[in-house]
C-alpha cells in the first residue's frame, strides 16, 4: 500500500468518524447552552443560541498559542469538544472533563506518528460510545474546565494575570459553580485561538 493510498484511506476514515460523531447518543441530551472560548482574549462565553448569557475571565495553558498536540506541551486544545464528566475536585473545586483527545486530535496523532492504530481505535470507540476517551495516550488527557481550588490572594492575582494551567481552562470557584448550573454532560465547548 502506497503512502498516498494510506493517506486517502485515513481521510475516508476520518470523514466516516465525523459522520458517526454527529449521531452520538449524548449529543441529543446536551443542554440548550453551549460554551465558546476565545483563548487570545482570555474569555469564556456561556451562550444560549446566538445570545451570550454570561462572560467569564478564564486562564489557559501556559504553553502559549496553538493547538494541543501532545502530553506535556501545556497548551489548551483548539476545536469542538463536549463535556463528558463533571465531578467535585479537591485540587480544583470542580472539574468538567472534555472529550480530549477527540476524533480530530486522534486523526492528527495517527497521521503524525504519535498514536498507534490501537490507541487511535480506542479514542474512536470511546467517541462512538459517548464515553470519555483514553486519557493516557501520547496526546495527553485530563483537559477540562475547572476552578482554582483553595482560594488565596496570591492564587487570585495569578489567575487574573497569567495563563497558569497545564492545558485546561480555569475559572474562579464562584464562576465554575455558576457555569455548572447551565451545562451538563454533552454540552458543546468550542475553543478558538
Amino acid at each position: 500500500m502506497t503512502f498516498s493510498h494510506q493517506t486517502g484511506r485515513l481521510s475516508q476514515l476520518f470523514m466516516g468518524f465525523i459522520t458517526a460523531l454527529l449521531l452520538l447518543p449524548f449529543v441529543a441530551r446536551a443542554a440548550d447552552y453551549e460554551i465558546e472560548i476565545v483563548k487570545s482574549q482570555g474569555i469564556l462565553y456561556l451562550k444560549h443560541g446566538d445570545k451570550v448569557e454570561k462572560t467569564f475571565h478564564a486562564a489557559f495553558g501556559y504553553g502559549g498559542k496553538g493547538d494541543k498536540r501532545q502530553v506535556g506541551d501545556h497548551k489548551t486544545p483548539i476545536g469542538v469538544y463536549r463535556i463528558v464528566k463533571v465531578k467535585d475536585s479537591d485540587k480544583f473545586h470542580r472539574f468538567m472533563l472534555l472529550n480530549y483527545p477527540n476524533v480530530k486530535d486522534a486523526y492528527w496523532g495517527l497521521k503524525n506518528g504519535l498514536l498507534t492504530r490501537t490507541e487511535f481505535d480506542a479514542i474512536i470507540d470511546a467517541a462512538r460510545a459517548g464515553h470519555p476517551p483514553p486519557q493516557n495516550t501520547p496526546l495527553g488527557g485530563a483537559v477540562g474546565i475547572h476552578g482554582i481550588g483553595e482560594i488565596t490572594p496570591d492564587k487570585l492575582t495569578i489567575h487574573e494575570n497569567i495563563n497558569w494551567t497545564e492545558g485546561c481552562i480555569a475559572l474562579t470557584n464562584e464562576q465554575i459553580d455558576e457555569l455548572s448550573r447551565y451545562v451538563e454532560i454533552g454540552t458543546k465547548v468550542v475553543i478558538n485561538e
